[in-house]
Order: structure tokens, then sequence, then C-alpha cells
């Protein structure tokens, strides 16, 4: 199913994890054609992209509920493959603009299979988020673990992989693998490429880096009095790298007929007070915090059991929560205003 002298389509290309993802790509010798509409991102981060993968990708920018821009992007560039990105993806904005996140998730990812169908590609790796399961008992959550969506943005995620199932079991010509990442947060090794979106940041590790930079006064902690060790919710958080390095290992395993769906987490929580003091330790800095009332939407536990695509696919993330840190910082410090154009 891999063809190696076509190139693959990564929609969202420009983003935090989109980014890293052609990085990998890049240096797996893959060319790469980008699709991204720049709504959360800046086309300045692919000076990074070249440098740290040693090739230029392609950069198309429009938006994936185009079908006729798409049809165009794919008569084109005809690619073998595609990483399917593109989405909103904040679980607190979705719950004030719903809609909103039906239609680009949901609306979006249909909008895009149907243009690869007339294409002829069939071959589709889609960004899920462990948010489908929801406030589930018991963690650490595998593949057969509950889903119970607790948010709009958990439930166009479920959704999507209920459409890949659906359409692999109508037409088993495609070939597609749904990634539930857990938590990824850090930055690349090298200093030159991070979380640079646009507008106030919607994920903790940004608001970190805002308060112990300056330009915030402090985080806001949102709940004490979760049902966990020190009261405030655990997640299982992921080194952005890790996450890309196991796109490339799921472009080699994708196999006509099947629809597969993997958990990619490192299997160890970390509360939000435990983040706070390894960002501390790392930036060498206090973080103020407060705490908030709880935010809809969150639940108090996602941790991973990633048996299954360790077995399977041989992947097993290398870096720590102290990693992360350390790299979040390093790219504050070195390249966050290179790559967000300043």
């Amino acid at each position: 199913m891999d063809r190696l002298d076509q190139p693959v389509l990564v929609t969202g290309g420009t983003g935090f994890i989109g980014s890293h993802i052609v990085v990998e790509l890049l240096r797996d010798g893959r060319q790469v054609v980008i699709i991204d509409d720049l709504s959360n991102s800046h086309p300045a981060v692919l000076h990074a992209v070249a440098e740290l993968g040693g090739a230029e990708p392609v950069l198309e920018v429009g938006d994936i509920r185009d079908r006729a821009f798409l049809a165009d992007v794919l008569a084109r560039h005809r690619p073998g493959a595609a990483i399917h990105f593109a989405a909103k993806k904040a679980v607190g904005e979705s719950v004030e603009i719903p809609a909103t996140y039906l239609d680009v998730n949901i609306g979006g990812t249909a909008t895009l299979v149907a243009a690869l169908h007339d294409a002829g590609v069939r071959t589709l790796v889609f960004s899920s988020s462990c948010s489908v399961h929801g406030e589930t008992d018991p963690t650490p959550l595998n593949e057969d673990s509950p889903v119970a969506p607790a948010n709009p943005y958990a439930y166009t995620k479920l959704t999507g992989e209920q459409m890949l199932a659906r359409l692999v079991g109508a037409d088993p010509s495609w070939a597609t693998v749904a990634l539930r990442y857990f938590n990824p947060i850090g930055a690349h090794p090298s200093g030159l490429l991070g979380e640079a979106g646009k507008g106030r940041p919607l994920n903790i590790m940004p608001w970190l880096v805002d308060v112990a930079s300056g330009r915030q006064p402090e985080l806001a902690v949102f709940g004490d009095d979760w049902p966990t060790p020190d009261g405030t919710c655990v997640r299982d958080y992921l080194h952005v790298v890790d996450v890309a390095r196991v796109h490339v290992l799921a472009l080699r395993h994708l196999e006509a007929g099947a629809a597969r769906v993997f958990n990619i987490g490192s299997g160890v929580g970390t509360s939000v007070l435990e983040l706070i003091d390894a960002m501390e330790e790392a930036c060498g800095r206090e973080i103020p915090y407060r705490i908030a009332p709880r935010r809809d939407g969150d639940v108090s536990s996602l941790v991973a059991d990633a048996r299954l695509v360790q077995e399977e696919w041989g992947w097993r993330p290398e870096f720590t929560v102290a990693d992360m840190c350390a790299d979040t910082w390093r790219y504050e410090q070195q390249g966050a205003r290179l790559s967000r154009g300043d």
C-alpha cells in the first residue's frame, strides 16, 4: 500500500503536530504536500521544517471543506497517501462553538475522504484523540475501553473514526488507521520548531510558557477536587516528536481492507501540579497559579495502555515529561519568534 515514490499529503501540516510530522516524513525520504488554511499557524514554520527535514515541503493554502480546491491539489500532486490532521482541537472552545467544530472536523473529514476517493487515493492516517474515551473507569485505557465523548471536540474525533470504519467496511480497497493521541506537548529538541499558534493559547503548555516568560501573570488550574491523587486532572503527556514518528510507522503498516485504531501514549499519568513542577525545573522560574472552577467538558484522568502499537509496530516513546518541558523552554528561548514569523 505504501508508495515511497509518491508524495504524502498532510492536512494541517504547518500546525504544531503537523509540522513535526512533516519533518519526520522528510527525514524518511518522503515528498510532502501540505494543505493548511493558516487559521492557527504561520507559514514561517516551513523554514525550520526544511532545515530539520533536509528538503522543502510544498504548501497549498486552502480549506479542507473546499472540494474544488482539494480536487485541484490532488490532480496536480498525485499523492499516494494522506495524513489528516487539519481540525479544530480545543476542548473548551468546542463547548463554546460546537457547530463550528462539527462543520470543520466532521464536514472537513467527509469532504477530504470524498476528494481522495475520486482521486484514487485509498490510504489515510487519521488524527484522533484519547478524549473519545471521556470519563471512563478504569485507566489506563486501551483500544477496547469504552468510548463516551464528554465534549463536542471528542465527539467529532469519534465520528471521524466511525466514518472510516464504515468506509472500509463498504469499500475494502481503503486502508485507514486512527491514532488516538493522548496529550502531545514539547518541541523539537533543536529548539527551532514548536507550538506557535495564533490568538490566546488554548492548551496548558502554551499557558505555562506564557506565565514563565512573564506574558501572563498566572496559570489557571481548572479544579483541585478531581478524584486524583492531588485533586488536579491527570493526563498522559507525550512528546510531539514521538507522536510524529509514529506516523512514519503508520504509513508502513497500513493494510487494504483494514480500519485500525491505536492508542498512542506513554502510559504515565502526570497531574497538572506535577507538570507545573516539571516546567519550573526546566525554566528555573516559579510559575504562579490559581485554582479555578472546573472547565466544562474536562475529565479527571486519561492515561494510555499503548501495548498494542508497541507489539504490532514496535513503537515506544523515547522522551520523558522532563524532556518535554526542557525542549519547550528551549524553543521559547531560541525559535518561537522565528516560527511565528515575528
